[in-house]
């Protein structure tokens, strides 16, 4: 049951993503858009993280050594507890194969990196509400 305190709690956002610049970058933007951040730096973590922290959506990396962004997209989605999360695939793949098999693997959309902060925005905005709490961390154009 949703109770009043419910529509104020941060939404919150999994960032799985093997660059540490680019999880400071995107961290930053996230939480300057209102949104509460939790990252992993591989995709087991990430898959470890979504099930005990229940995010709003996930930013999967698709390329990360080890168990890559694909793989874990599947691991999410056959766990009853996570398979409802919306994930988003951020990658540098950018062929029309690569994009249908992180669709395959799960994914609901993508973005394509470089990405701008506006392009980021508008994906999150199609699974979660924006609110319109600032931080200090800034407003790059473009994020990676």
């Amino acid at each position: 049951m949703n109770t009043a305190m419910d529509q104020f709690k941060m939404k919150k956002i999994l960032i799985v993503e093997d660059n540490p610049d680019l999880v400071f970058i995107l961290t930053c933007v996230l939480e300057s858009l209102g949104y509460a951040v939790v990252s992993a730096t591989h995709g087991s973590e990430g898959v470890n993280k979504a099930a005990k922290e229940k995010p709003h959506l996930i930013l999967m990396d698709i390329l990360m050594p080890g168990m890559d962004g694909r793989e874990a997209t599947r691991k999410i989605r056959s766990n009853p507890e996570t398979h409802d999360i919306p994930i988003l695939a951020t990658t540098v793949l950018y062929k029309e194969p690569d994009l249908k098999q992180c669709i395959e693997a799960g994914c609901n959309d993508w973005l394509v990196k470089p990405f701008s902060k506006q392009d980021l925005q508008g994906k999150i905005q199609a699974f979660i509400p924006t609110s319109s709490t600032t931080t200090h961390c800034g407003n790059p154009a473009v994020l990676v």
